[in-house]
């Protein structure tokens, strides 16, 4: 589904990585490893399509993404450090947008659905400004369950989240992927993922 082929990345004058490559198929999990400013969110931009490489290409269903990236927008998630959260707009009205911005209708009812199950439903119509970090970053993970991607990438996405929260992503991240999605994901904590074991991948060593 995914392939990555000799990718390189400079920031300046400075290589952070080169010929770097894998394959990631459906039912598999991708961990990226490496130390801080070894380039792990780098290479997540360029797998989102939001930075260029280098060298190197990165394909989706056999095409460049820069070619498919219509289809490769449907079909992929992000979550980066920053939640992409709108905060003079409620969580069911960040929701919409971002459902309209993909091209997709997402009803209330589905909407309400995925608050609830990332414990929101007290803020539905709280405007965002409001939220803790952590509750904007429940927000983006709502985001996550209502935008029927196959491709999650996830940077850090356990970052401001409790322990419930933390339970509550590893959960996310099993079952999307039990149910055949793929998903590729850097973190500074330990994931537990009930028996799935991820591929791994290091960054700049």
């Amino acid at each position: 589904m995914l392939s990555v082929h000799e990718l390189a990345c400079e920031r300046g004058e400075r290589l952070l990585f080169k010929n770097l490559g894998f394959e990631l198929g459906n039912g598999e999990a991708l961990l990226v490893r490496g130390g801080n400013g070894r380039g792990k969110t780098s290479l997540l931009r360029i797998l989102c399509g939001l930075s260029v490489p280098a060298t190197g290409v990165v394909r989706w269903r056999g095409e460049s993404i820069s070619k498919a990236h219509e289809q490769y927008g449907r079909e992929m998630a992000y979550i980066g450090h920053a939640n992409g959260i709108k905060d003079d707009l409620t969580p069911m009205e960040n929701l919409r947008i971002a459902a309209a911005l993909g091209g997709r209708v997402l009803d209330d009812a589905t909407a309400t659905a995925a608050l609830c199950q990332v414990g929101l439903s007290r803020c539905v119509d709280l405007p965002a400004r409001v939220l803790s970090f952590g509750q904007r970053r429940r927000v983006a993970l709502a985001g996550l369950m209502t935008a029927g991607a196959l491709l999650w990438i996830l940077d850090e996405p356990l970052t401001g989240l409790d322990v419930d929260g933390v339970a509550m992503v590893e959960w996310m991240i099993h079952d999307h992927v039990l149910a055949g999605g793929l998903a590729i994901m850097t973190t500074h904590q330990m994931l537990m993922l009930d028996g799935l074991t991820p591929k791994t991948l290091s960054v700049g060593d």
